[in-house]
This record gives C-alpha cells, structure tokens and sequence, in this order.
C-alpha cells in the first residue's frame, strides 16, 4: 500500500492532535490528504432525533448524508463480526496524494510512534510491533534505536513522512 502512512500511540499520547497537525502541513504543501481513523469501541457519526440517526435505526445498511458543501456513507455491518481491514478502507477512499492512518498498530504499514512521557503505561510500541520507522516524542527516549523527533517539530516530521513514503511534492 504506497502513500500510507501510519499513526499509533497508546492513549493519549498526541495521535490525533499530530495527525491533525500533519493534515495541514501536507495541504500547505499543496498536497491532497485523506485520513483512516481506528475506533476500538460503538460509534455514531449521527445524532438521535437526525434523520440519518432514524433511517440507520430503521435497518437501513447504508445512509448516505450529502449536501453541497460534504457527504458521507454510513455503513452498518450488520452481518460480519470482524471489522474491515485498513487495506479494504483504504481502497474505498478517492485518490490522493497521502493517506494518513491513525491506529491500526498491527497493520503492514510504516507507522510512527506518538509518545507523551506523562501517557506511557505500557511497552512503547515500537519494542513490540513491526512497521514502527520513527518516535515522536515530547521527551528524548534513552534506548530507542529508531528515529527520534519532538512531537511539536511538525516540519521535520513531515519531511521524514514524505521521504519514507515516496510521496511526490
């Protein structure tokens, strides 16, 4: 899968907050970006008393909100146990220049690490899983034998994306 790149970190560890910062460095490089985001629990991206809330609670297995300025596709797995693989999502999103994964920690992807010191209570995940080709991190970690970058140096970070990715500027 070229031009994906991963995300992971243990809960509150900046991922969301450094894949955002990403998201608007790549475009003010002119780049166009999609984004995968893993949710480990139920989630709803309408509300009850919406219409689109109705139809999926009617048993609809897609509902499509579209309007002039955006649209989505909600789809209900109603009858598979697993949830799809980040290959299968990412082969439903439009062409684009880089798509940026948050989560998916297993995936065959490279992925870089998001490590805040006051979230870590577990292993750092790049002892553990493969795919990991760097840390951002808000402090230097002593035995890490893999890339390193302040977690606030979006630029660097960037650069070093776009470099393992072979995304074209």
């Amino acid at each position: 899968m070229n031009r994906v790149f991963g995300i992971v970190g243990w809960k509150n560890s900046g991922k969301t907050t450094l894949v955002c910062a990403l998201v608007q460095e790549f475009t003010s490089r002119g780049l166009t970006v999609s984004t995968v985001k893993h949710a480990h629990h139920n989630f709803s991206v309408d509300q009850p008393g919406t219409d689109s809330f109705g139809h999926r609670q009617a048993g609809a297995r897609e509902v499509a909100l579209v309007s002039s300025k955006r649209w989505a596709v909600m789809h209900e797995n109603t009858t598979v146990s697993e949830e799809p693989s980040l290959q299968t999502m990412v082969a439903k999103l439009a062409p684009c220049d880089l798509i940026l994964v948050e989560g998916y920690k297993n995936a065959k992807i490279n992925k870089l690490e998001a490590v805040r010191l006051d979230a870590i209570k577990e292993t750092s995940l790049w002892q553990t899983h493969s795919g990991i080709v760097g840390v951002a991190s808000d402090t230097h970690i002593e035995d890490c034998d893999k890339p390193q970058f302040d977690l606030n140096d979006i630029t660097t970070i960037a650069d070093y994306i776009i470099q393992i990715s072979g995304v074209r500027t």
